[in-house]
């Protein structure tokens, strides 16, 4: 026979035991998120620059690319995707740069290259082309047919070479040029294709939506390589076996053997990790680099890629590109005209 009493004693065992039951998620709940907030807390940046020099552009259109032909002379090209073409150059090392406005062109600029031979191509939006023969003191137009969204630009020592691009994630292409620029064959692909890295005429690698592609006869044939997962926006060599890529959720893979196998030393995707959307990857030995992305991030490694750590900002305008200044300091640019030289010397 069931007594109240009994009824009783088991009501007070019920709850004792919900109750504690409630207490450990509680715990547990709050040690997650304690552990988040530990581990996103590295936005505010515990990193600082010895010296951020804030560089005068006069514009408001995007820096996409920089390149460097020696120690004094370099380029950055940018612009407004529908309606200008900028190109910028400097002859002291990265301090000053000249602006210069190409109307013919008339769209965006995204990348830039230099044969061996001295030829410098400047490729964009609508397949606008700007090249060189004479170190940037003038400028010559061509159209490239088809009228495509180009990214990057690759010659050879002979001049010819190839561009990329793609739009929307859903469509890319690699288009092979002449010496004079003019459309020789074309591939296509169901992936956008976002940056080119040719370590000599036979060998190189393209990075794009979700693949990283690999040729090794001179653009006859490319191979899609074991990597995914992200939309791969820029890869870095630092010789033929040790490369970065980063992608547009925050991943960075490295290879060490030239791209047979990748390790994914940051997992964009992870709970436990900051978000960001990397655009552009540098490094300077096995150990070091450098990556920067949208909202002014810029990230540091210092164990090749295994932990990064984030600046302090110093811009909240998306950054897309970052190369080596000839005095050892870092040159970045990105969207309304931010142009800046990092000194880490």
């Amino acid at each position: 026979m069931f007594h109240l009493k009994n009824a009783d004693t088991y009501l007070i065992h019920y709850f004792y035991i919900v109750y504690f039951k409630m207490r450990k998620t509680t715990l547990f709940l709050c040690t997650l998120a304690t552990c988040l907030t530990l581990s996103l807390g590295c936005k505010k940046g515990k990193l600082n620059f010895n010296h951020v020099q804030q560089i005068e552009t006069g514009t408001d259109g995007r820096i996409n690319d920089i390149f460097f032909i020696d120690n004094q002379v370099g380029f950055a090209v940018g612009g407004k995707r529908f309606s200008e073409a900028l190109i910028f150059k400097t002859t002291d090392g990265g301090d000053n740069w000249i602006k210069v406005s190409y109307p013919e062109a008339g769209k965006g600029l995204y990348g830039i290259n230099q044969s061996s031979s001295g030829k410098i191509q400047a490729i964009g939006f609508d397949g606008k082309m700007l090249h060189t023969t004479d170190t940037g003191n003038n400028w010559q137009f061509k159209q490239l047919s088809p009228w495509y969204s180009y990214k990057d630009v690759y010659l050879k020592s002979d001049n010819s070479g190839i561009v990329i691009g793609g739009n929307s994630f859903n469509s890319g292409y690699i288009v092979h040029i002449d010496a004079n620029g003019q459309n020789q064959s074309s591939d296509s692909f169901a992936i956008e294709l976002n940056d080119i890295k040719m370590l000599d005429d036979q060998t190189g690698f393209i990075t794009g939506y979700g693949v990283v592609l690999k040729t090794t006869n001179s653009w006859q044939t490319w191979n899609f390589l074991d990597i995914k997962n992200d939309n791969f926006t820029a890869i870095y060599a630092l010789n033929n076996s040790d490369m970065w890529v980063c992608g547009k959720g925050g991943s960075i893979y490295r290879t060490t053997n030239g791209g047979s196998s990748w390790e994914r030393q940051r997992n964009g995707n992870a709970i436990t990790r900051a978000k960001y959307m990397l655009n552009d990857i540098l490094f300077i030995d096995h150990q070091t680099g450098w990556a920067v992305g949208e909202d002014g991030v810029v990230l540091k490694t210092t164990d090749g890629g295994n932990k990064w750590e984030k600046y302090k900002d110093f811009t909240g305008s998306a950054l897309f590109c970052i190369k080596r200044a000839p005095d050892g300091n870092l040159i970045v640019g990105g969207e309304n005209g931010s142009l800046y030289k990092l000194h880490i010397n």
